[in-house]
């Protein structure tokens, strides 16, 4: 009879030992101090590797607080496909993500219920080429930079496709998505879109806000496209910066 007792007892210890251990595994990933999950980085993807290798930086080492959400990793864009197989992260070359920082942080200090939302950065010029066979012998060829001409700044790393966003992650009214290629998206003539009710004025309003804020990072607005930026002009790209293949 103490046998058994003493066997059931011996069992009951080494059942309770067991889920001990178990529960200090689960507890290794979790930060003691914050209690936030401590998991291991994923692993770089093919593209983000290579843009990394090129010397481009992503943006959340610089600023976390810049919300990604990659248009072209989605079908939902002008090409109507999924352009970048891997790639979810927004890489650009150091200059321009130390630019966007400067007007993430100008942006905080005015709205600071708003964050800056990035839809495209680095474009390798292997996707430039294909939204360049989309466009080209078409009325919208202009909206696209021609690769055989050297590309356009998102080539260099010195381009975003930008907007501005709630805490939620919505973005703001700007008159027109991303990626639409069309009079709504130009920039040069929004007093008369609003006076046509053709955007309100609560986007044109929006869209001054964020070029505003790019202004004090020291980026440029693209007069056809609302989003899309330049930290400096093609020229300069050529002789100062390097293809992202």
């Amino acid at each position: 009879m103490r046998t058994i007792i003493f066997a059931a007892l011996m069992l009951i210890a080494c059942t309770s030992s067991g889920i001990q251990g178990r529960q200090e595994t689960d507890t290794d990933t979790v930060n003691t101090t914050t209690g936030d999950s401590a998991k291991a980085p994923a692993p770089l993807s093919k593209t983000a590797q290579s843009m990394a290798a090129q010397g481009m930086v992503n943006i959340h080492d610089v600023d976390t607080t810049i919300r990604v959400s990659l248009m072209y990793s989605r079908p939902d864009n002008f090409t109507g496909t999924i352009l970048y197989d891997d790639l979810r992260e927004g890489y650009l070359h150091p200059k321009a993500a130390q630019a966007l920082a400067t007007a993430e942080k100008k942006l905080m200090e005015m709205r600071p219920e708003l964050r800056l939302i990035i839809f495209d950065a680095t474009r390798p010029m292997s996707i430039q080429q294909k939204m360049w066979d989309v466009v080209k012998n078409t009325p919208k060829y202009f909206y696209v930079s021609n690769p055989a001409r050297g590309g356009g700044m998102h080539n260099y790393g010195m381009a975003v496709d930008i907007s501005i966003c709630r805490l939620n992650g919505d973005t703001i009214p700007m008159g027109a998505t991303v990626d639409f290629m069309g009079d709504l998206s130009h920039i040069d003539h929004e007093d008369l879109l609003v006076a046509r009710g053709r955007i309100s004025q609560e986007a044109r309003a929006n869209r001054q806000l964020l070029r505003e804020v790019m202004a004090a990072g020291g980026f440029m607005p693209l007069r056809t496209e609302w989003w899309h930026f330049n930290l400096c002009s093609r020229k300069e790209a050529k002789l100062h910066y390097k293809v992202i293949k």
